[in-house]
């Protein structure tokens, strides 16, 4: 999904100035169509974490539409939460939670990998402070009912390619069905990795109910306030 500068810069609740100052110094991923820029609302949602850039909640609004939408708690409570989990490399400890994930039986694991470890290929998703978020680029059909965020802490931390050079002992898996309920869990986790009623618990490898109220807490902090209706 392609958007605008006015776009981005609602998104990462910053000045249009400031969009452009970035793109000027390389700083941001962006695309330069016939004189205008465009920006990949994926990609910049993975910048901003990366960069550990806010995004603003108010754009959470934007996901309304006909498809229901799961909170973080549901996607993470769908996903499962796991401790302890092996490997000692990026491939074995990525194999390792495919398998955790509760999927259908219909979903192929072998190909669910593959295409998570093409994407890493692209770049690594441990986004620093030792969190990864590994993920698809896009939705593909895997006969996944629901979006799902699969919550792994591992065993011993392992080399991901972070952007701070960290080894990564923490993975958020998401998996969805659509491209719209992918970019609306990816903004909510985004956010939530920022707010310490969340992240505190995940660098705490907090007990699961724990974890589950502080995504909760994110939810509730990441609906808008209602529009005022004009006179």
């Amino acid at each position: 999904m392609q958007i605008n500068v006015k776009e981005a810069a609602r998104l990462l609740a910053v000045s249009e100035k400031t969009i452009y100052r970035w793109i000027r110094q390389g700083e941001i991923p962006a695309y330069r169509i016939n004189d205008l820029y465009r920006f990949s609302r994926a990609e910049l949602l993975e910048w901003a974490t990366a960069k550990r850039v806010g995004v603003s909640p108010d754009i959470f609004a934007e996901a309304a539409g006909e498809e229901p939408l799961p909170g973080l708690a549901d996607a993470i409570k769908a996903g499962g939460i796991h401790y302890r989990v092996s490997g000692g490399t990026k491939h074995e400890v990525l194999e390792a939670v495919v398998e955790l994930m509760r999927l259908p039986e219909e979903v192929d694991r072998k190909f669910l990998l593959s295409v998570i470890l093409a994407r890493e290929s692209l770049g690594s998703t441990g986004f620093g402070g030792g969190i990864a978020i590994p993920h698809v680029r896009n939705p593909i059909v895997l006969h996944i009912p629901w979006p799902m965020i699969t919550l792994c802490f591992l065993e011993t931390p392992v080399e991901f390619g972070a952007i701070d050079g960290q080894p990564v002992h923490t993975l958020f898996t998401l998996v969805s069905p659509t491209v719209q309920a992918h970019l609306h869990l990816l903004s909510r986790l985004t956010y939530g990795l920022r707010q310490p009623r969340f992240s505190v618990p995940v660098l705490e490898q907090a007990a699961r109910e724990t974890l589950l109220d502080g995504a909760r807490t994110v939810d509730l902090g990441a609906k808008p306030a209602p529009r005022e209706r004009d006179a």
